[in-house]
């Protein structure tokens, strides 16, 4: 059963990385059906918080009926029927598939079935994260008193839709984490395309043709009715409506009724059952006034089966909020497709570094990731038509762990000419041009924009600053457009060491400040990083706007080896003098930068007092410094900020000791490896 090319250009998601026809072929050496160990047939798969009080048996379909199929005359959406899990989002977007066999065809492979290389073992195709995924199952399936509890086929021989759902759940982690959830996110994984939400009640004048349009162009959709609470959920209506509950549309037609047009709109119920009941349900009176042909076309499947046509004006009326999944970004504005240009960036939010939260949050809300994008070749209006969709990355999977959703938006803003991180002064002073409309806890957020030529800047956040999540932005455009992350530069200014002894030209500082080097160096006139600790912690100790718990040994092997011009291995006078004018500025940059006077600083408070002393750099380094020096709250004492500036500083002048050519970069064999790299490693405590 080999692949076709398409197919075989998705990656393996098994652990091992073994292909689907390898463990195939693999299966059907042994004579063995395929038992899959990276979601084994157990209530791990089931569940991710607690079980139900239920005994599950896993089943292959060989056990449920005599004659099992993969698929029966054909995949469509009546064999979309939902079970005891709360995926009604999934099973819409299912139903949506069904009705584009090109994309069916990619997401369920054809040539599968229980006859001919039968091994027990199935495989399907996602969309994750920019990229195709191969995803393998075994056919034990979750049963009760032999019937399936999830989603299953009106037909009783039929597996396919439940095999698919199997898949989705392993690529996600278990079947629990699909309770809840966006048409618009699995209808993303089945196409790779890009969702738009309309809300019915404030949709343009034009939401019939551009519904109309979109599933002309393979456009998949959905709809929904939105709820107040909870109690709400799942609560059927008068009309035969289910609030809280994911529909799917699957028709759009025009017919003459009564000397009029009137305009009609086709929704799927995956329940298989439940359907509208106003005017154009399935028995209305309303179908003895058109013509026939146009009934019995419209028609076919008049029975309860969950599917039901309503007029456009109810639709809009009970519905709230309908997602459109586009193949490509123009399928909704142009009567001919165009080849939008696409970027694809990522990125993520860390707390201590990059997690600044909104606009709300001004003081750390510069140190978002940032993105520049060059708009140019405008339209006829001289505008340009973007769309940007900002996705957070595997919270689905991550629902194990105690994390969801977080709850993300962005902004735009015009860009100076400037090609470095902007900071927080330019945004204090600076409106933003557009941003999406709501921050909001879905997958991805989506909004398009028309904006004259020229740099922008975007920004994507969550709204709340120190939440951690990792994300992929997509930005499409008619016409091509730059689109690059903006780092922070990498910088450090070294004044070099005066070495030079004026004893007479001394000030009353100085000579107090030899008085105590003298006093702490004995006869050898020369303080080692012992002694160093003792005259440090005695001097900080004293300073009650700071907080420390002493200065390490660690610390003070760092700062003899930046002051160390001699390499004695201990510092002298004018060195330690060198180090008593650093220490100073240290101070007042962290007394200058600890704003709110807790004797600590923020991770982005350190940012700033770095750039301050002259090290600026860029988000990697910044994290790893906010990993390595901050504590749980995220704050930084006085010790850990000294141990870091020096460090740093003992970083650079190694390096540049080592770049001899000034390209800010260095090139080792292994011997160098053997001697420049482990005097590096020393010289900054590693």
């Amino acid at each position: 059963m080999p692949l076709s090319p398409a197919l075989s250009r998705a990656e393996s998601a098994q652990a091992d990385g073994r292909s689907y026809e390898q463990l195939w072929q693999d299966c059907l050496q042994r004579r063995k059906l395929f038992e899959d160990p990276d979601f084994p047939a157990c209530d791990s798969s089931l569940f991710y918080s607690q079980s139900v009080p239920i005994n599950f048996e896993w089943k292959r379909p060989g056990d449920i009926c005599k004659n099992p199929k993969f698929i029966v005359g054909g995949a469509d959406r009546t064999d979309i029927c939902q079970g005891q899990l709360g995926d009604c989002w999934l099973l819409a977007a299912i139903a949506s598939l069904t009705l584009h066999k090109d994309m069916l065809a990619r997401v369920v492979p054809p040539d599968q079935s229980f006859d001919r290389g039968y091994a027990g073992i199935f495989h399907f195709q996602f969309w994750q994260h920019n990229r195709w995924l191969d995803v393998v199952v075994d056919d034990r399936l979750p049963c009760v008193r032999n019937q399936l509890v999830y989603l299953h086929s009106a037909e009783n021989d039929e597996f396919w839709s439940a095999l698919l759902e199997k898949a989705y759940a392993k690529l996600n982690g278990s079947y629990e984490s699909l309770k809840g959830g966006s048409t618009l996110e699995a209808l993303e994984d089945f196409s790779g395309g890009v969702g738009e939400t309309f809300e019915t009640k404030a949709a343009p004048s034009d939401l019939f043709d551009i519904l109309k349009k979109a599933l002309d162009r393979g456009s998949m959709m959905g709809c929904s009715i939105d709820i107040t609470s909870s109690a709400e959920s799942e609560a059927q209506t008068s009309t035969g409506l289910v609030k809280g509950h994911a529909y799917s549309i699957t028709g759009l037609e025009e017919v003459n009724y009564r000397g009029r047009k009137v305009r009609l709109i086709r929704v799927r119920n995956p329940w298989g059952q439940v359907e509208w009941n106003g005017p154009w349900s399935d028995k209305s009176r309303e179908w003895s006034y058109i013509d026939a042909a146009d009934k019995t076309r419209l028609q076919q499947n008049g029975t309860e089966d969950g599917e039901f046509w309503m007029e456009f004006e109810d639709f809009k009326a009970n519905y709230d909020r309908v997602e459109i999944c586009n193949l490509t970004p123009d399928s909704l504005t142009d009567n001919t497709k165009k080849k939008w240009a696409s970027n694809m960036l990522e990125g993520n939010w860390i707390r201590g570094s990059t997690s600044g939260g909104c606009r709300n949050f001004i003081d750390t809300f510069w140190m978002n990731p940032q993105f520049k994008l060059r708009l140019e070749d405008a339209d006829g209006d001289g505008q340009c038509n973007v769309l940007v969709a900002l996705m957070q990355k595997n919270r689905r999977r991550l629902r194990k762990e105690g994390l969801d959703l977080e709850t993300i938006g962005f902004a735009i803003y015009e860009a100076p000419n400037n090609e470095d991180h902007l900071e927080k002064e330019y945004f204090r002073f600076n409106p933003s041009k557009a941003r999406s409309r709501t921050y909001i806890n879905l997958r991805e957020v989506c909004e398009r924009f028309s904006l004259p030529p020229g740099s922008y800047l975007l920004v994507p956040t969550t709204f709340q600053p120190h939440r951690e999540a990792d994300f992929i932005l997509r930005i499409f455009s008619e016409s091509k457009v730059g689109a690059v992350y903006v780092s922070h530069s990498l910088f450090l200014f070294l004044p070099i060491p005066n070495t030079i002894q004026n004893i007479n030209n001394e000030t009353p500082e100085e000579k107090g400040l030899r008085k105590l080097f003298e006093q702490v160096a004995g006869s050898d006139q020369a303080i080692s990083a012992y002694e160093l600790q003792d005259v440090l912690n005695g001097v900080l100790s004293r300073r009650k706007e700071i907080k420390f718990d002493g200065v390490s040994l660690n610390t003070c092997h760092s700062i003899i080896n930046l002051m160390d011009v001699d390499s004695s291995g201990m510092i002298e006078f004018q060195e330690f003098k060198v180090l008593w004018e650093k220490l100073k500025k240290w101070m007042v940059l962290f007394l200058s930068f600890d704003t709110d006077r807790s004797g600590r600083m923020s991770s982005y408070e350190l940012r700033l007092a770095l750039k301050a002393a002259g090290i600026k750099l860029n988000n990697k380094l910044l994290q790893m410094m906010a990993l390595r020096f901050g504590d749980e709250k995220n704050e930084i004492d006085f010790d850990d900020y000294l141990t870091c500036i020096v460090r740093l500083e003992n970083m650079f002048r190694v390096f540049q000791a080592l770049d001899e050519y000034n390209r800010g970069e260095i090139t080792l064999n292994f011997q160098q490896v053997s001697g420049d790299i482990l005097f590096f490693l020393k010289s900054i405590n590693i």
